[in-house]
């Protein structure tokens, strides 16, 4: 599904796919997040794929390997905030298409 749809989804187990619009690794904030943003950019962004700090090491820079590019983020739809996002755990949660 695309990003604008996600949110008719929350709860649900989806993969939802878009363009890298902003990414951003918060290396400051409680938790370390890196926040992968599809289809608009923070801060008006309408969906977002979360990797929290201690799953980061499993991935590669997520954030420059990942900005730009088309990609498919698998897992169950949360929302924060109002906006959906899934968290992922896992480098296969994530495919460049």
């Amino acid at each position: 599904m695309s990003p604008a749809e996600a949110r008719n989804h929350v709860g649900e187990q989806a993969t939802v796919c878009g363009m890298v619009a902003s990414a951003h690794y918060a290396a400051r904030i409680a938790g370390n997040p890196t926040f992968i943003n599809l289809d608009k950019p923070y801060p008006g962004q309408i969906f977002t794929a979360l990797i929290w700090g201690g799953d980061r090491a499993k991935f590669v820079s997520p954030e420059s390997t990942y900005d730009g590019k088309r990609i498919c983020v698998s897992g169950p739809i949360s929302s924060y905030r109002g906006i959906p996002e899934i968290v992922v755990h896992e480098p296969a949660q994530v495919r460049i298409q």
